[in-house]
């Protein structure tokens, strides 16, 4: 294990000179010790939160003097459960869902983006290839998102409500179950018919319709479609952080911040295999289906990692048009966003 992390040190080094890392005034010796720095993602291998598991890849978070100890879990609320619970001090997860903790009183910032398009794939159990040809199909049937806590439920069913509703199909004519966050436990419900659709990530959809266990209905990850269906580009996968931590460590959230940063830029810089090259996943079809969606879809992550107010605007309208109780109707996700390390866009 130590042989194989030497090695993905070294060739990451080279990678950062050849992209132009600005590492000006760091030395090798100052990453020697970094202060390990606990963060819940969704995962493994969700396509959304690939930056924050590269981050750690390529050592952008040594270059801060950080090391991420990524703790995996089945969805964004649960991801901001345990930041909450104080298990850890940063999370990834989906904007509009941490949009809910904020609405439900929880003290929650995000404080970088990481996405600019909702990176979802509606996927429908191949045994209903030829009746389900669009979203107004699914009336009746149930539909696998991911992880719910009480008090908060994932994008990935905010996302489906939402078209469900614009398809006039309404919350009480489908059924929800939790699907898991890992390619298996995907797999597992709709092969085995315990979820007849499902709000699926890549790189694992490419991999189940490939396997012939499910066909695309609807895929959400160009940019002219977000832009045409959502009114603009679209915030989804971000980190956040709680509102003590920010008091308490400015320094640490900068830092974590940074990282973030450099690990988009590195994506920016780098090619799609080389994405996978990094990561380094077991082989065979796990990496081939990974490397086919990143040569499509690397440009969903947001290159200059500041917070956009296209995004943000669009993000806003989703979550009003989604939640219909008055007090989301008056929430501004302006209060959510602290800006001041990553900075804004137009």
């Amino acid at each position: 294990m130590k042989a194989d992390r030497r090695h993905l040190l070294t060739r990451a080094g080279r990678w950062a000179v050849a992209g132009g890392w600005a590492l000006t005034g760091l030395r090798v010796g100052r990453a020697a010790t970094p202060g390990r720095v606990a963060i819940a993602v969704p995962g493994p291998g969700n396509l959304l939160f690939l930056p924050v598991t590269l981050a750690s890849r390529i050592s952008a978070d040594h270059v801060e003097g950080l090391e991420l100890d990524l703790q995996y879990v089945g969805g964004g609320p649960q991801a901001f459960r345990a930041m909450l619970d104080g298990s850890c001090d940063f999370s990834a997860g989906g904007f509009s869902a941490l949009a809910l903790q904020k609405i439900n009183g929880q003290p929650v910032k995000c404080i970088a983006p990481l996405t600019r398009v909702p990176a979802y794939t509606l996927l429908v159990r191949s045994a209903f290839r030829g009746k389900v040809r669009k979203i107004g199909d699914l009336r009746g049937l149930v539909i696998g998102v991911k992880g719910h806590v009480p008090g908060g439920r994932s994008t990935t069913q905010l996302f489906t409500e939402h078209l469900l509703d614009q398809a006039g199909i309404s919350p009480t004519e489908v059924n929800y179950v939790p699907a898991g966050q890992s390619f298996e436990s995907q797999y597992a419900a709709l092969a085995s018919g315990s979820v007849d659709a499902l709000m699926g990530d890549e790189p694992f959809a490419t991999r189940m319709v490939r396997q012939k266990v499910a066909y695309v209905l609807a895929d959400f990850h160009d940019l002219q479609t977000t832009r045409k269906e959502m009114g603009g580009l679209f915030l989804n996968g971000m980190i956040a952080t709680r509102d003590d931590v920010i008091v308490r460590q400015p320094e640490l959230v900068e830092k974590m911040v940074k990282t973030v940063q450099r690990t988009l830029d590195w994506i920016a810089r780098h090619s799609a295999r080389q994405m996978v090259d990094a990561l380094g996943p077991a082989g065979g079809e796990e990496a081939e289906s990974l490397w086919a969606v990143l040569r499509r879809r690397k440009n969903i992550y947001n290159s200059d990692a500041r917070f956009s107010q296209e995004q943000l605007g669009a993000a806003e309208r989703f979550l009003h048009a989604s939640e219909k109780t008055t007090q989301a109707r008056a929430f501004r996700v302006a209060g959510l966003v602290d800006d001041r390390w990553a900075g804004s866009a137009p």
